[in-house]
């Protein structure tokens, strides 16, 4: 099984950005995905959450308004879009994928089975 993320870089404050997660060896419809984020010194957070069933879909709150979580099960992906990006956005974004339960809540690392390598996004003028 593997994630792969893709779509991170150095943007400007206020720039668009997004990223893929592209899964293989797993049914990525089969699973819930979740974003998370590490900046240096920092937990990682969740950011964005989309289910397996409705799509339904959570977000940070700092993330509100701005970001959109997504996902197209025929190419196997999940794709995060981020607005009007902050520099406090700035971190190592993780897509992770999870089966099930996730009780815990989504925010939750743990619940998580799969984890992608990851993508640095910076936003920085």
């Amino acid at each position: 099984v593997k994630l792969v993320e893709s779509g991170g870089g150095l943007v400007q404050p206020g720039s668009s950005l997004s990223l893929s997660c592209e899964a293989s060896g797993l049914i990525l419809s089969y699973y819930a995905i979740g974003w998370f984020r590490q900046a240096p010194g920092k937990e990682r957070e969740g950011v964005s959450f989309i289910n397996n069933s409705d799509d339904t879909t959570y977000y940070l709150d700092s993330g509100k308004g701005r970001f959109t979580v997504s996902r197209d099960n025929a190419k196997n992906t999940a794709y995060l879009q981020m607005n009007s990006l902050k520099p406090e956005d700035t971190a190592v974004y993780y897509c992770a994928a999870t089966i099930g339960p996730y009780s815990t809540g989504w925010y939750d690392p743990s619940v998580y089975d799969y984890w992608g390598q990851g993508t640095q996004v910076t936003v920085s003028s």
